[in-house]
């Protein structure tokens, strides 16, 4: 029973977001939109499902929930941050960087959240992942510390997904 379930739905949580992200993108919430979300969240799942062998089993929704809430107060605060810099800073006195971040992270589920997170953050973006997968390359496009930088995704954003991610 477990192993047909498992294959009607290889990643519940997947199927569930593919439901309401199709019924929030409709103009009008009907039921046949919310069943054509619901075929599209069963099949596409079952689709993909080769390509994430080796998926999290166990992801805390609690911390996420707060992990996402830190992610939106950071752009917001980011966004006036860098609307300061490009209104005020002249283009010589940029102190741009690139900073390798060491990763504790092995899951690549979790190392692609926080390089989206680095990337969706005003300032900053994720450019590269070593083969290894041991840093992430990070552009910053003004900082007098990087070390402080590097220091501040571990903390406030790797700290939080090896907590989601178990």
């Amino acid at each position: 029973m477990a192993k047909a379930f498992n294959w009607l739905l290889p990643h519940p949580l997947l199927t569930l977001l593919l439901v309401v992200v199709w019924t929030l993108l409709q103009n009008d919430v009907s039921a046949g939109m919310v069943v054509f979300g619901v075929i599209l969240g069963i099949i596409i799942p079952q689709i993909t499902a080769a390509w994430w062998p080796d998926r999290p089993q166990t992801i805390r929704l609690g911390h996420m929930f707060s992990y996402a809430m830190v992610v939106l107060w950071d752009i917001m605060v980011a966004n006036i941050e860098v609307a300061k810099i490009v209104l005020t800073v002249p283009n010589s006195e940029l102190k741009p960087a690139w900073i390798a971040i060491p990763l504790d992270l092995v899951q690549p589920e979790a190392i692609t959240v926080l390089a989206g997170t680095i990337t969706l953050t005003p300032g900053t973006v994720s450019a590269d992942l070593s083969d290894e997968g041991h840093s992430l390359l990070v552009h910053v496009l003004h900082t007098d510390d990087p070390d402080a930088v590097r220091d501040e995704i571990k903390n406030r954003y790797e700290r939080r997904l090896k907590e989601i991610f178990v």
